[in-house]
């Protein structure tokens, strides 16, 4: 194996790692990192944020957690798709495909996962965000590799 593809198998160990911690916080931890990313967002994207009363910036911050979560889920697991994807040896369709394979085989091992964690729940709505985000992360690699080659 390759040098390049070890370094990537080690990120991708981590990665997972990091997921399956953020995973095993208990719903109120997991619910005030949320909330504070999406005070972060609130902060660039949201004109006038930062001169809202303390009350307005938090209702607007709820608003948007479900988007931040789903968003969150669907990145993380791009990410992970990515990194599979760079750890695989060899490259050609099949590598696509195991890369896909692996990380939805992940992203259900995280939810079941999170069914032990107080507060926490296994939603087969996860997975498929999960799913889409390691799709989109592979597209983007294919697209990459395709404007890439002469």
């Amino acid at each position: 194996m390759a040098l390049h593809h070890r370094i990537f198998l080690i990120l991708t160990i981590l990665w997972m790692s990091l997921i399956f911690f953020m995973s095993a916080q208990p719903a109120p931890e997991s619910t005030e990192t949320s909330l504070s990313v999406g005070q972060m967002v609130c902060t660039v994207f949201v004109p006038g944020y930062k001169d809202m009363s303390t009350t307005e910036q938090m209702r607007l911050t709820k608003k948007i957690d479900h988007t931040v979560r789903k968003t969150a889920h669907a990145t993380e697991y791009a990410i992970l798709a990515v990194l599979v994807f760079l750890a695989i040896p060899y490259r050609g369709k099949r590598s696509y495909l195991l890369s896909l394979c692996i990380t939805v085989a992940y992203a259900i091992s995280d939810e079941i996962h999170q069914y032990f964690v107080p507060g926490r729940a296994c939603m087969i709505t996860d997975v498929v965000i999960d799913s889409c985000g390691a799709l989109v992360g592979l597209l983007i690699i294919f697209l990459v590799k395709r404007i890439q080659e002469p």
